[in-house]
């Protein structure tokens, strides 16, 4: 554990970093419950830092203020991506969330989980590394229903996985879709994706209108520009969430030609939202002096559909109070 900086409150800020037996390195901090860093070993024998971040807790606290916040590497909730006009009905109830996105509610509302102080429960280090945060989200806050209790647990396996496990219990019925939003860049950080190679297990993605907010419409990928069930250079403007066809199978996959480096992806959720971006307008720097762009990475948020509350077709985004919410992704990394 080091030190990552002290916030207005006066609340310092801890760095925790995982090692396997292979070299792979995690680093997170306890603000956002956020992957800073994650460090590759590769065959040539280099290694290679695959995330965007920043350098110091400044650079996650105003990059909330860009014109777009990225939330690199943050833990996206309460609920990712957008709400429409942040208004649902749950129970013959209409809730009212607060609005930051074009009167919409996206990740989470104003503060969401990405800009929380989480509590360390307990780092394990040796074989298969892990780290496992809470957080409680009291009732009202953002306007959610419920006070709900997350506990979330990185793990580095020997078989160079990264495993991102979600819990969450609430008190009373309310909603949630919890992500993990890494901008992943197989080139290196400061690099650009467009020569990676992208291939989704999908053959649908959500019908969305010029506002990014889904219409409850599927539509089908045959001759569609965004059909990646055959591998293709990554895009230079995406912002779309793909209905899986199976889940907990590899979903999705990133590959770098230039350093022979796959990132493979699973999951046990419906969909997975592909954004490529990481733009800091020339406003702050990243890790490393870095000048993050429109081109830096690629986000696989894994997740439940977007408005899922608003669309009665959609898989349900209601936690029922005496249940337990359970997401599980693995990204898995082959040098070859």
């Amino acid at each position: 554990m080091k030190s990552f900086g002290v916030i207005k409150n006066g609340v310092d800020l801890d760095s925790y970093e995982l090692n396997n037996e292979n070299g792979m390195q995690l680093t997170v901090i306890n603000f956002g419950a956020t992957l800073t860093s994650l460090k590759i070993p590769l065959k040539n024998g280099e290694i290679v830092d695959i995330v965007l971040g920043f350098d110091n807790v400044e650079g996650y606290i105003k990059s909330f203020n860009l014109e777009s916040a990225p939330y690199f590497g943050a833990t996206v909730g309460r609920f990712a991506g957008r709400i429409n006009n942040g208004t649902f009905c749950l129970n013959g109830k209409t809730i009212n969330l607060n609005q930051n996105n074009n009167n919409h509610s996206l990740h989470g509302g104003n503060v969401g989980f990405s800009q929380k102080i989480w509590n360390v429960k307990e780092v394990h280090n040796g074989k298969n590394p892990s780290i496992s945060l809470s957080y409680f989200s009291a009732a009202g806050e953002e306007n959610y229903p419920g006070d709900l209790s997350v506990d979330l647990t990185y793990t580095l396996s020997e078989q160079n996985k990264l495993i991102v496990e979600y819990k969450a219990t609430t008190t009373e019925d309310t909603i949630i879709n919890l992500t993990h939003h890494s901008y992943f860049n197989l080139d290196g950080h400061n690099a650009t994706v467009l020569e990676q190679e992208l291939t989704i297990d999908s053959a649908q993605i959500l019908e969305a209108n010029n506002e990014n907010i889904p219409t409850g419409s599927l539509l089908h990928l045959d001759q569609n520009a965004f059909d990646f069930s055959q591998t293709k250079k990554c895009p230079k403007n995406i912002d779309t969430t793909f209905v899986l066809n199976k889940s907990e199978v590899e979903n999705a996959s990133l590959f770098s030609p230039k350093n022979n480096l796959k990132m493979s992806v699973f999951t046990n959720q419906p969909a997975i939202h592909i954004y490529v971006g990481g733009d800091c307008f020339n406003t702050i720097k990243g890790k490393e002096n870095a000048d993050y762009h429109s081109l830096s990475g690629i986000c696989f948020e894994t997740q439940n559909f977007p408005d899922a509350p608003n669309h009665e077709h959609f898989p349900t985004a209601v936690l029922k109070k005496g249940d337990e919410y359970f997401h599980k992704t693995i990204y898995k990394f082959q040098s070859f």
